[in-house]
């Protein structure tokens, strides 16, 4: 008895290569099936802040950038697979994800980049953005990630 679920939506399409929806989801084939479940985000306010936590998994300070400019706060995320060959055969299914991503949100066009603080801990990054509108701020500037 073949089960559908056991690599995947269909046994076929990934076990054997037939193309029946290779065409209709080409947007996917960077991201996965998954693609809409990369870079959730949790914004919360408070009385002087706004509060983001992004969910970036699997990534490393280093693969993350966070860009303010013209009000607009850009984080992108970038990371690739390891080119090191495996000793244990051919790859028979990849899931991990390697590429870019990045997702982008007004803030105003008052807020500074020293005034925006972000973390990253357990794949989560944490950001806080103040919410009292600011002096003019520089064309483009990268904030530093702690942690």
């Amino acid at each position: 008895m073949l089960m559908s679920g056991l690599f995947g939506e269909d046994l076929f399409d990934d076990f054997w290569g037939f193309p029946t929806s290779e065409l209709a989801n080409i947007d996917k084939q960077l991201y996965g099936k998954h693609a809409q479940n990369l870079m959730k985000t949790d914004v919360h306010e408070n009385e002087e802040d706004y509060e983001m936590d992004m969910d970036l998994p699997g990534f490393k300070k280093d693969q993350i950038q966070i860009n303010l400019e013209n009000g607009y706060l850009t984080i992108s995320a970038a990371k690739e697979h390891d080119s090191e060959k495996k000793k244990h055969g051919k790859v028979i299914r990849q899931e991990r994800y390697a590429g870019s991503m990045q997702r982008s949100f007004y803030v105003g066009e008052g807020v500074k980049t020293e005034d925006v603080k972000a973390k990253f801990e357990d794949g989560v990054l944490k950001l806080c953005i103040p919410k009292k509108e600011l002096k003019a701020l520089p064309s483009n500037t990268t904030i530093a990630i702690e942690g």
